[in-house]
């Protein structure tokens, strides 16, 4: 029989637990963590441990990173959206270039052919912006030949779950959502995509941020997530979300909004947007900040004469045979609010 030495309790005496136990072996705290995560049951598809061996577990992993001005964090799916010719692409390779100087990003850009991306990143297409070698882009390749058997929503995630193992890259960012899904307005299609960019973020402990559209919107009202184009279930299961919106009092301006957020308390909401103009001083376009402000200030502040050229237009339609939900969206308001204009019409015009 071996006998081993053993480690007198002195040696222990007035030590920092925390330097010991860091001293011992990877396989044995792994053996320990695994002790820890013992008292988890597993149900079915549902894992089941008390909340402080829940918080116990999470202590053990990193404080997630912002990724960007507490709009977006590591770790999360977040979705942002703006009406077209907003800026959308702009901030997102604005986001990209800021985050590649320490990591690996991937630009998914299923929107910009490369020319465009070129003079966006140039003076008219010379003295070209230098991007680092972190930034990578990926376009749709239209000679790729598609295999028998399989959608092309499914063939192209697959082709970017091979990219991302590739590069090994951990921020993804979509330029735009609907390429991976074409249909998102209801539930049953819009549901899928998002356990679908649930699964990739888990398996690849990725950061997602997906472009997307809104319909078109009246903007005499706030922005709410209500504007955000395609089913609830796009909002309801994302981690943050926020929007770009057009000043009605200056059309060179943008204000970004908060929308949705987890890993933070809402800091820019509708009494303190974060005001931008779009300026290209050189060979990099880009948005500039300028101040904090209300979103009410730029909002276009409807008029009687307003009031009366919309309910004009929702007459026409109405004339036409269209329904009351067909006449709000064609002109970006609620089919309560068509209900109540066309009710407060002169009798004669109905």
């Amino acid at each position: 029989m071996i006998n081993h030495p053993t480690t007198p309790q002195s040696a222990f005496d007035g030590a920092n637990k925390d330097t010991i136990l860091s001293d011992f072996p990877t396989e044995f705290m792994s053996h320990v963590n695994g002790l820890i995560e013992s008292s988890s049951t597993d149900i079915g598809l549902l894992k089941v441990m008390p909340a402080n061996d829940w918080i116990e577990r999470a202590k053990t992993r990193p404080i997630p990173k912002d990724l960007y001005k507490q709009l977006w964090h590591e770790g999360e799916v977040c979705i942002l959206f703006a009406d077209t010719n907003l800026g959308k692409s702009i901030l997102a390779v604005q986001i990209a270039d800021h985050l590649s100087r320490t990591e690996k990003v991937l630009v998914a850009d299923f929107e910009l052919s490369d020319k465009q991306f070129e003079v966006r990143y140039s003076r008219d297409y010379t003295d070209h912006y230098k991007f680092n070698s972190n930034f990578f882009r990926i376009e749709i390749n239209p000679e790729a030949m598609m295999p028998g058997g399989i959608s092309f929503e499914d063939y192209l995630t697959q082709s970017l779950e091979q990219t991302i193992t590739s590069t090994g890259a951990k921020i993804l960012i979509i330029d735009n959502i609907t390429y991976l899904r074409t249909e998102t307005e209801k539930a049953k299609d819009a549901l899928p995509l998002m356990k679908q960019l649930k699964a990739l973020k888990n398996k690849y402990g990725l950061s997602i941020l997906c472009l997307a559209h809104t319909p078109k919107r009246d903007l005499s009202k706030p922005i709410t997530r209500n504007d955000l184009q395609g089913s609830k279930m796009l909002i309801n299961f994302c981690d943050s979300c926020f929007a770009i919106g057009e000043s009605t009092t200056d059309k060179a301006l943008r204000y970004i909004k908060q929308i949705k957020a987890r890993a933070t308390e809402i800091i820019y909401d509708a009494d303190n947007v974060a005001v931008y103009q779009v300026v290209k001083p050189g060979n990099f376009l880009h948005f500039e900040f300028i101040n904090y402000g209300k979103e009410s200030d730029h909002l276009r502040q409807q008029t009687d004469n307003d009031k009366e050229a919309l309910t004009a237009k929702i007459l026409d339609l109405k004339k036409s045979g269209k329904s009351l939900r067909e006449i709000g969206t064609e002109l970006g308001i609620s089919h309560m609010k068509v209900n109540r204009l066309l009710k407060a019409a002169p009798p004669e015009n109905l």
